[in-house]
């Protein structure tokens, strides 16, 4: 996946899934500046990325399938200001990732958007955790993430279950 993120560079320069920084990468797939959940969330990450690198996430980004006016729309009013911010995300993309598709059914969202996913990829660039849902809510709350982590870096836990 390699996408453009807002202000500048792209998710290529995040070395996604290399371990770089700490062993684990976030991606957190949003749904766009129409949803509000995202919007607690992303804010939530952005707040919070000090405690992920604390706990071996070296690198987070969040993606979405919107312009790059939209994401810089994002990321200036939802007041983002560590998070890095990947745009373009194409739907062919999005079902690779096995996300769940939407289509806009009220003003304000975009006609086609992907629907929230969240995937921890190991060093060696290997999906470790994921979770995508086909509605804007029941997102694992970030303190479940980061202590399932804890757990899994305290106890040397492999990796589970194969799609």
């Amino acid at each position: 996946m390699s996408l453009s993120l807002t202000g500048a560079g792209s998710t290529d320069d995040l070395y996604l899934g290399t371990g770089e920084g700490g062993r684990f990468t976030l991606v957190v797939f949003y749904r766009g500046l129409h949803c509000p959940v995202c919007r607690r969330q992303l804010k939530e990450l952005d707040e919070r990325l000090a405690e992920l690198r604390a706990v071996g996430v070296g690198r987070v980004v969040a993606v979405s399938m919107e312009s790059e006016e939209q994401s810089e729309q994002v990321v200036a009013r939802w007041g983002l200001s560590s998070l890095p911010v990947a745009w373009g995300l194409t739907e062919q993309q999005a079902r690779e990732w096995g996300l769940f598709i939407s289509t806009a059914i009220k003003e304000g969202e975009p006609s086609v958007f992907s629907e929230p996913g969240m995937f921890i990829l190991d060093s060696d660039g290997t999906v470790y955790w994921s979770n995508v849902a086909s509605m804007p809510f029941g997102r694992p709350p970030l303190d479940d993430i980061i202590a399932g982590i804890v757990y899994a870096n305290d106890h040397d836990y492999p990796a589970r279950g194969s799609a």
